[in-house]
């Protein structure tokens, strides 16, 4: 609840600092994710950090916001919020809305599992893409392990987008 208040402080026009979910923390809303197939909608935090992690999923600081152009990257816990990766099959949308309300469609191009200490990923400039992160494998009772399950989309074309309809609940 405090989440959902805080991006619709965002969604009026207020700041992350005013957009708080609490006085006292850490992160803000930047923006929403939603996968209609699955019936996912979650608030996206602000940065990556553990305690940021525990309430959603987290934005990489150092990339593209999610929405606009270029590479941006969000994570999430594998037993919470991030557990529908495994989900997610190519063709399926993701929505992301942006903190100005405009919503930017992506379809799941792939997944792959990659080693955190050797990953690496390449800025698109010219695009927007969205990287989706969590640990793997999804039932280790090691939390410690270097494995990631990476999901990669790209953004549709609007021209592709007419007729798409959006359903947030």
């Amino acid at each position: 609840m405090l989440l959902e208040r805080g991006w619709n402080a965002r969604l009026a026009g207020q700041d992350e600092n005013a957009a708080k979910p609490w006085p006292w923390a850490d992160t803000a809303p930047i923006g929403r994710l939603h996968v209609p197939r699955l019936k996912i909608n979650q608030v996206i935090l602000a940065g990556a950090s553990g305690r940021t992690l525990a309430f959603g999923p987290g934005h990489l600081s150092g990339t593209a916001l999610p929405g606009s152009r270029g590479h941006s990257i969000v994570s999430g816990h594998r037993d919470t919020h991030f557990t529908f990766l495994r989900d997610l099959i190519p063709d399926d949308e993701v929505h992301i809305q942006r903190s100005d309300g405009k919503i930017v469609i992506y379809r799941v191009t792939g997944h792959q599992v990659v080693d955190a200490r050797l990953a690496t990923f390449t800025d698109t400039p010219d695009r927007s893409t969205l990287t989706l992160v969590t640990c793997y494998p999804f039932d280790a009772l090691d939390t410690s392990g270097p494995l990631r399950y990476v999901v990669f989309t790209e953004s549709v074309e609007p021209s592709d987008q007419e007729g798409i309809e959006l359903d947030w609940h």
